[in-house]
């Protein structure tokens, strides 16, 4: 489903990525872990078309090579990214946020059926459709950005840290949640630095340190494997 192959970034002399590859297929839960500063989110930015990478650089997704489209573009294709902070709009309502995630022109024909689907997913919402988002938890947000790109009907969904200043009993809900749009049959890549209850979803992990793929394997492998955690996560292991 997603092939990245030499994707290289940089930002002037600063070197973010060094040919990272990774894969997944359709249907898969993966996340990306590693420390601050490693490179996760450029690696996110750069498969949704915010981020151009060097020549030589391909990103197959669904057969066919997406490098240098447009974010957009990128989106009408069939990906949805969740940013760190959450791109949201706080001063219109959630049925505000949630109907511009339809904009693409992938979603609108089913439109109806994905609000129903992302309602659902979230019954906080239902009950605050007229509610500003600015007025809003942050876990709520957090429901509110996911909610909108599900409504673009994404094949893959990306997230950036969605745990983020999360109160733990929230990270639990909001985690949940995400494995609930996996099981539905969403493919989800997560960046996430809280590694146990990320691993506990996923198939499949990548561990990223100062911009390179230095290990993957089974989600639960990792999980389990303390040398790995302490040498590429350290703390975050105990999160």
């Amino acid at each position: 489903m997603l092939e990245v192959e030499n994707l290289a970034v940089d930002y002037g002399k600063h070197v973010a990525l060094h040919c990272v590859s990774l894969a997944m297929q359709e249907g898969e839960t993966v996340v990306i872990l590693g420390a601050n500063g490693a490179g996760k989110s450029t690696l996110l930015k750069s498969i949704a078309g915010l981020v151009r990478p060097r020549e030589g650089a391909t990103v197959d997704f669904s057969s066919s090579n997406i490098v240098g489209l447009p974010a957009h573009e990128v989106l009408e294709r069939g990906i949805a990214l969740v940013p760190e902070g959450r791109g949201i709009f706080p001063d219109l309502t959630v049925a505000e946020n949630l109907f511009l995630g339809a904009y693409a022109r992938r979603a609108r024909k089913d439109e109806a059926a994905n609000l129903a689907m992302v309602l659902d997913l979230f019954p906080r919402l239902a009950e605050r459709r007229q509610q500003t988002v600015a007025t809003m938890s942050g876990g709520e947000q957090q429901m509110v950005a996911i909610g909108r790109a599900l409504m673009s009907a994404p094949k893959l969904l990306m997230l950036d840290e969605p745990s983020l200043g999360l109160a733990p009993v929230l990270v639990g809900e909001l985690f949940q949640s995400l494995a609930r749009i996996g099981r539905s049959g969403v493919s989800l890549l997560i960046v996430e630095q809280n590694v146990r209850i990320s691993l506990s979803i996923a198939d499949r992990g990548y561990l990223l340190e100062a911009g390179r793929i230095v290990g993957h394997g089974p989600a639960d492998r990792l999980a389990d494997d303390p040398a790995v955690q302490h040498a590429f996560l350290g703390a975050a292991a105990d999160n």
